[in-house]
């Protein structure tokens, strides 16, 4: 039995705001990195329009809405990240009046809009930022500059590195130093500054007005700083995000400002969101981002680097559920992005890694909440970990190969040794490779110019065109299991069935296990998982080999062919698979 065995009526139970308290609550919700997507006028770039010609791609494959990363006036140092107009299209991805189309043309189809905002710093190119290097009156108050140590200032201001390698400050021509906690092209701002509140609520607003559906906040975390600025007396820092308390990232005063982004967003009527990228030591401070009175949801990047182990993988979910039901918001599962190595090549890579790939994205659909999908990993993509320097753009890289541009004795390519063990840890470019959309040679569908980033020969067998139609591919398997989370009454709801402790098995990690919203855990052999909720169970086998276990129900969908008599199963290794009860 495998993912062609399906057929069920579709009753969306899941988006309908009336039912389930919120349409985010459980939707799920596609990532598309705007330049690597589809491109529209043949310059080997994607753009808005390229976007907008290729949403019904994402209404058959069944989500609720579509998260565009940054398509705003930048002169792209750092992928768009680098806002130099927030008001603006940059002509690389076309214009205001192509985001308007795009828009429109989503809802048409059912689908709903959300936009990256980047608060924690702008562009060098920032008219704000222009005005503090010319020694405008006041201008620099907006930015954090800071005369530096030493008996000629020409030590920085303190020890703070930059998450892109190398020191957070940079020193201007006068003296002073500014810091950018991400590539020196990215002054951070000041969010003391009353101007800096002002203007971004006025960004809100505007793009609230075109029609979009909510923000995904970048580097919700960041906004401000520790008073003082102190000295952390270590170095490899960016090691530390998300594990350790830092005195530039979650600080407490960062939710006043996300209190003031709510309001804004429940005053405009069709339920707004607002998504934090957030990196917190804890799930609990986590939470407190997604407060009744804060952001909606926040990114769980715990789940997103948990190991391929099933005590680990229940430990995050137990923790991950506790921590956001005890505010009252669901929880978020993601498993690639455009900044992380995609999740087949962490998992192993080749036919190890797909599978393993295969089996996490229906645990993730399975878990109540809200679930990310990465444009290309519903093909199956694997980690692009064989590109030229010469043609990567990731500022990353740039900082830790200063010659990178350039072929030298290193040859053309990072070796693995130095990156890390897939030649591509801490790096960026090779996730951001353009997908394969039909056709058995580069660009694959994706432009009729080329393509920005190389894409590998041996890509068309992944191509949308080429698993559309074909029941064992990890294209259909998706398009499966998001039509399943639809029909199932007990899958999609997060709210049905509020379940409490089970008896029966107090689970492998420690502490007690944690039911929230009528998911159980259920006994099971050394190496799988098995949960329950309402009419539902999932299995997840995270051995190399096969188990045989008791029949939890009708199997319903699988990641792998599974054998049944209807008493006992042979669960596949690295598998999982949906059973009705």
């Amino acid at each position: 039995m495998n993912h062609e065995l399906t057929a069920f009526p579709l009753a969306r139970v899941s988006s309908d705001p009336a039912a389930g308290g919120g349409w985010w609550r459980d939707a799920v919700i596609y990532q598309v990195y705007v330049r690597s997507f589809a491109d529209s006028d043949g310059d080997g770039v994607g753009d808005l329009r390229g976007v907008r010609e290729r949403l019904p791609h994402l209404a058959r494959l069944g989500v609720d809405a579509v998260w565009l990363t940054p398509f705003y006036v930048s002169p792209q140092a750092d992928g768009g990240y680098d806002v130099a107009d927030y008001r603006a299209v940059d002509p690389l991805f076309g214009d205001l009046a192509d985001a308007d189309d795009l828009v429109r043309a989503a809802h048409a189809l059912g689908l709903r809009v959300i936009v990256d905002v980047v608060p924690n710093h702008t562009s060098e190119r920032h008219p704000w930022f222009q005005e503090a290097l010319a020694g405008v009156p006041g201008a620099r108050e907006r930015y954090l500059f800071r005369p530096g140590r030493g008996v000629d200032g020409s030590l920085p201001p303190n020890d703070w590195e930059s998450v892109f390698g190398g020191p957070a400050w940079t020193r201007v021509p006068d003296g002073d130093w500014y810091l950018h906690l991400f590539a020196p092209e990215q002054p951070d701002l000041d969010w003391e500054h009353p101007e800096v509140a002002e203007e971004f609520a006025s960004v809100l607003r505007f793009w609230l007005d075109l029609g979009v559906d909510g923000f995904r906040v970048d580097v919700a975390h960041g906004m401000v700083k520790a008073p003082g600025l102190p000295d952390i007396g270590r170095g490899a820092q960016a090691t530390l995000i998300g594990t350790e308390p830092l005195p530039f990232f979650d600080q407490d005063g960062v939710h006043a400002i996300h209190r003031s982004w709510r309001r804004l967003l429940d005053s405009y009527g069709g339920q707004r969101i607002g998504v934090a990228e957030a990196w917190a030591p804890t799930s609990e401070r986590l939470a407190l981002y997604v407060r009744a009175d804060e952001l909606h949801q926040a990114f769980n990047f715990r789940f997103l680097n948990c190991p391929w182990d099933p005590v680990a993988m229940r430990t995050v979910i137990d923790e991950s559920l506790a921590a956001t039901s005890a505010v009252g918001a669901p929880t978020t599962w993601v498993l690639s992005n455009h900044d992380v190595v995609r999740h087949v090549t962490r998992y192993g890579g080749g036919a190890q890694g797909l599978a393993r790939a295969r089996a996490a994205a229906l645990l993730m659909l399975a878990l109540p909440g809200s679930a990310y999908v990465y444009q290309g990993e519903e093909l199956g993509l694997p980690e692009v970990t064989d590109l030229p320097a010469e043609a990567r753009r990731d500022p990353a890289f740039r900082r830790r190969h200063p010659a990178g541009g350039q072929a030298g004795a290193e040859g053309a390519h990072v070796s693995a040794e130095a990156e890390g063990q897939d030649g591509q840890e801490g790096l960026r470019d090779g996730c951001r490779v353009p997908i394969p959309w039909s056709g058995d040679e580069a660009p694959y569908g994706f432009s009729d110019g080329g393509s920005w980033l190389p894409q590998p020969g041996g890509w068309g067998g992944l191509s949308v065109a080429a698993q559309t139609g074909d029941p064992h591919s990890t294209l259909e398997l998706y398009r499966a299991a998001l039509e399943l989370r639809r029909a199932l009454p007990g899958l999609g709801a997060v709210e049905a069935g509020q379940g409490g402790p089970d008896e029966e098995w107090p689970g492998p990690g420690a502490g007690p296990a944690v039911f929230a919203r009528g998911m159980r855990w259920r006994p099971a052999p050394e190496g799988v998982l098995l949960f329950t909720r309402p009419g539902f169970a999932c299995t997840l086998n995270t051995r190399p080999a096969a188990v045989e276990m008791p029949s939890p129900g009708r199997p319903v969908l699988s990641s792998a062919p599974v054998e049944t008599d209807g008493r006992t199963v042979r669960l596949p290794p690295d598998s999982c698979t949906w059973w009705a009860l």
